[in-house]
């Protein structure tokens, strides 16, 4: 898609030169939404991998993905031994159905600032407790829970000018125990509903919700629940006005196989708790 109305390309090479923003501004990453429909009102395009981060780095803490980092690198990542959750990073890389050349050109950032339900990025960094780092126009930082950052399609907390810089992921999230569960109306479809529950050394049970809701929802429980508890909590943390309706899924639908789901990843994860 031509997008006509750019005027002007910024490529910066540190943050000093990204400037004051201005309107109709854009940060672009890997462009496969931006380029993919007409963009109204769009006059200038701040390129961002020319910043050059490095698009993800391990160490005793957790994993920090920088929002330029590709889902093919991502996909890619080979987890230190004792992060048991790792798999869910091949899991949510596989729920885009997209093709390679999307792969290597779609970015974790780009399709976490999207907002779309059913951003597998969004719920990969949901369930794994990700901090959101986003530069503020001013020159500064704050950190953002997923949650706290996208408030649903295509709404982020993103003021004008900011843009997120990465992901930190705490290495006690990648080391609990994990359960996936995804469901769309065709074999090769858009994520109509999709869970993850993960379980703690500690004991602790989460449960993300996304895919089927307009934005993304945790629920935390300090010690596993039984299946009354968690319909309930799941009942009074999603009315039915909060469930998503489009081509993908009907929100009766979606409500049905998310109370579904919820019951075969908690009896999951509490068949293999030791």
């Amino acid at each position: 898609m031509d997008i006509n109305t750019v005027t002007d390309v910024q490529r910066p090479r540190r943050r000093g030169e990204i400037g004051q923003p201005r309107a109709g501004d854009a940060f672009l990453g890997g462009g496969t939404f931006l380029f993919s429909e007409p963009q109204p009102g769009l006059t200038r395009l701040i390129d961002l991998p020319g910043l050059d981060w490095t698009p993800l780095v391990a160490g005793p803490g957790g994993l920090d993905i920088a929002a330029t980092c590709t889902i093919a690198e991502l996909y890619a990542f080979e987890a230190p031994a004792g992060w048991t959750a790792a798999p869910l990073i091949g899991e949510c890389c596989r729920a885009f159905l997209a093709s390679f050349k999307v792969w290597n050109m779609a970015t974790v950032g780009g399709n976490i600032c999207l907002g779309l339900p059913a951003g597998p990025m969004i719920s990969l960094a949901t369930a794994l407790d990700a901090r959101c780092l986003v530069w503020t126009a001013g020159g500064g930082e704050r950190l953002l829970s997923v949650p706290e950052l996208v408030r649903g399609p295509r709404d982020t907390a993103l003021a004008p000018g900011e843009c997120l810089r990465g992901l930190e992921v705490p290495a006690a999230a990648l080391a609990r125990r994990v359960a996936f569960r995804r469901a769309s109306l065709t074999p090769l479809g858009r994520s109509g509903v999709l869970l993850i529950g993960t379980l703690g050394r500690d004991g602790s049970f989460q449960l993300t919700v996304t895919a089927a809701t307009r934005r993304p929802l945790r629920l935390d429980f300090p010690t596993p629940p039984d299946r009354v508890a968690l319909d309930a909590r799941l009942a009074d943390a999603i009315p039915q006005a909060l469930y998503y309706d489009d081509v993908h899924g009907r929100p009766d639908w979606r409500r049905h196989m998310t109370r579904l789901f919820a019951g075969e990843i908690h009896a999951e994860l509490l068949e293999a708790a030791p």
